[in-house]
């Protein structure tokens, strides 16, 4: 870091929603970011990687004292084939052991390597609230995030300060899931899924940036650190919320068959409750400007 606290970091996934937040507001600061790009670097800010042919010019990210790492294909994009699954492991397993590995080896490795994971890690926790001191839970999710985090072990092992950001839902009209949502609540056609007893551990964008900036500055941080608020709100919530703040009704309930039709098993992961706590950012003094959800959904708009 300089005498004035500017920093030179890298980021992968700079086009994607978190991603282009992120990149502006360190900017916006004076931080030299530098972006991993995947076609020929056509800019003096742009690196090339392949991240699942196991290639990076490390020669761009020299000076470099920190990375954060967002690159992914979109968990519910789209519908999970086996071919369409072994894509989400590819994309974050072989790419993240190809970014871990190419630090590892630089003569003066960057101080930091932050990971996007998911709180998919934790499986379904019903009502139970979890924090990082949590196991896995069970299914795809989970076995995606444990091989996505254990993919950064290079990383660790050479002394760089590897922290495992898991994610929740972020909510943002721009893009991810809760972009899809609002037009359909926009229309009044918004509603329950399922029975709408399940918890979705949310975040602001603005929070989640500000998170991933916190994880930055803050050295005594490693390991896992989840990225949700700190009021889990359940879907029966989280739909009064967004008629609420939208101003429509929300008359209209998705049964969990008609779900599990649309989404095959992915279906699971959505009327499956996720009640997680961001235990470690509040322990270490993050404060969130959004902690509800209907805080965050009029950050949102």
């Amino acid at each position: 870091m300089g005498q004035d606290g500017r920093m030179r970091i890298a980021v992968t996934g700079s086009t994607g929603l978190i991603g282009s937040a992120l990149t502006r507001s360190l900017r916006a600061d004076g931080h030299d970011v530098l972006r991993l790009v995947r076609r020929p670097a056509a800019a003096a800010d742009e690196v090339r990687w392949d991240p699942k042919g196991g290639q990076v010019d490390t020669a761009g990210l020299v000076g470099c004292e920190a990375v954060v790492h967002l690159a992914g294909a979109g968990v519910g994009e789209r519908r999970w084939t086996e071919s369409y699954k072994r894509e989400l492991r590819d994309s974050r397993v072989l790419g993240t052991r190809t970014l871990a590995g190419a630090l590892a080896g630089l003569d003066t490795p960057p101080h930091t390597l932050i990971v996007g994971t998911a709180i998919g890690y934790y499986g379904d926790t019903g009502e139970r609230a979890v924090d990082e001191s949590a196991g896995p839970g069970a299914g795809f999710l989970t076995e995606l995030c444990q091989g996505w985090e254990a993919a950064a072990g290079a990383a660790a092992q050479a002394g760089i300060r590897t922290v495992y950001g898991r994610t929740g839902l972020v909510v943002a009209r721009g893009g991810g899931a809760w972009g899809r949502l609002f037009p359909l609540f926009k229309a009044g056609l918004g509603g329950r899924l399922g029975d709408g007893r399940q918890f979705w551990s949310h975040i602001a964008l603005h929070d989640h940036v500000a998170a991933l900036r916190f994880l930055l500055a803050h050295e005594a941080l490693s390991g896992p650190v989840n990225l949700t608020a700190p009021e889990p709100a359940t879907n029966r919530e989280v739909t009064a919320a967004m008629g609420r703040v939208l101003r429509r009704p929300t008359p209209f309930a998705v049964p969990a068959p008609a779900l599990r039709v649309v989404l095959g098993e992915f279906a699971q992961d959505v009327l499956g409750s996720q009640r997680v706590l961001p235990r470690r950012l509040l322990d270490a003094g993050f404060r969130f400007a959004f902690p509800t959800v209907t805080d965050a959904i009029r950050a949102a708009l």
